[in-house]
């Protein structure tokens, strides 16, 4: 057990350590070096394991532009923008908003059915981040807001939106066009990282690169590749073959704490009481929503002696999970 919540602790110093890089370089172009060389990693492998699996059918390339701008551009360009005003914890937090999120859009795009059970744990669960969201540092302040959501909230909220839906795309690159899920995020790097490095060179200052430490720009990049690309991604898979999707999810609450812990630390954040009150009721709302799952998991009935058995239905992991 204590593997997962290493792994949870790896994910949250991603978010420490992207928060130190945007004090030496500028987001866009951290964004468009990171993944643009993360995409050729990947293929790079391919290419060294089995080079037919670079080609995909003619009908996974708008799929895969879709992935690229979603999952990899928009979400990682807004989530950077929006760190680069906000606390560690709080933008590692938005992102606890995943599988309420998940639940939602599938409602509305893929025909899911919610319970009355589980809208309650979605109300609850959104109810939830309404106090941290309503307060406010310094620099949040500078950037503006809309009502009582500042625009680097608002930034961050739309990269939860858009990774849940390039996992989207994603599932229907691997399910619907038996696309390699290796080649399909090695594509949509490279895309998303020549995207994100266009925007670094329409917006941000090449003298020669926008980057002010050299030795830190790149050590962050390494870690975060290795960490967040590359161990966190391999060990999740490997902790799900031992534990529920269920104990995965709610031990992914503790992301935040140890993110709040971090940046302590290490960038002298401190967490507020509102934090911690909108984990307790974010934490009530999931406990809700996936109870409502077991309940319906129950009414499945159980397959015949013959029939082979079926695949776990006792939770949806959010969508941004579903590449594990």
């Amino acid at each position: 057990m204590w593997l997962v919540f290493l792994m949870y602790a790896l994910f949250a110093s991603c978010f420490t350590v992207a928060k130190e890089a945007l004090f030496y370089a500028d987001p866009f172009f951290i964004v468009g070096s990171r993944m643009f060389f993360s995409g050729l990693l990947m293929l790079g492998y391919v290419i060294l394991r089995n080079p037919s699996s670079l080609s995909v059918p003619k009908t996974a390339f708008s799929r895969i532009l879709l992935l690229g701008i979603f999952n990899i551009y928009l979400t990682n360009v807004l989530e950077l923008w929006g760190l680069k005003y906000l606390t560690s914890f709080k933008t590692c937090f938005i992102y606890s908003l995943s599988p309420f999120i998940a639940a939602f859009v599938s409602y509305l795009l893929l025909g899911e059915i919610l319970t009355k059970r589980k809208w309650l744990g979605l109300i609850i669960g959104f109810a939830g981040f309404i106090p941290i969201l309503a307060q406010q540092n310094q620099a949040e302040e500078i950037v503006g807001q809309i009502y009582f959501l500042s625009w680097a909230e608002i930034s961050v909220l739309g990269a939860v939106f858009s990774t849940v839906l390039g996992w989207i795309f994603f599932k229907q690159l691997v399910t619907h066009d038996k696309c390699s899920p290796i080649v399909a995020n090695g594509y949509s790097m490279l895309l998303g990282g020549l995207l994100a490095t266009l925007h670094s060179l329409l917006c941000e200052n090449w003298d020669p690169i926008p980057v002010r430490n050299y030795s830190i720009w790149i050590q962050t990049g390494i870690f975060l590749t290795l960490v967040s690309n590359i161990i966190c991604y391999n060990l999740y898979g490997h902790l799900l073959k031992r534990f529920s999707a269920t104990f995965m999810s709610f031990a992914g609450l503790s992301t935040p704490i140890f993110t709040a812990l971090f940046g302590w630390i290490f960038l002298d954040e401190i967490a507020t009481v509102s934090f911690f009150v909108s984990l307790v009721i974010v934490f009530i709302g999931l406990l809700i929503f996936y109870y409502g799952e077991l309940k319906e998991a129950e009414k499945v009935p159980a397959p015949a002696p013959a029939e082979e058995a079926p695949v776990e239905v006792l939770v949806p992991r959010s969508i941004t999970q579903e590449m594990q």
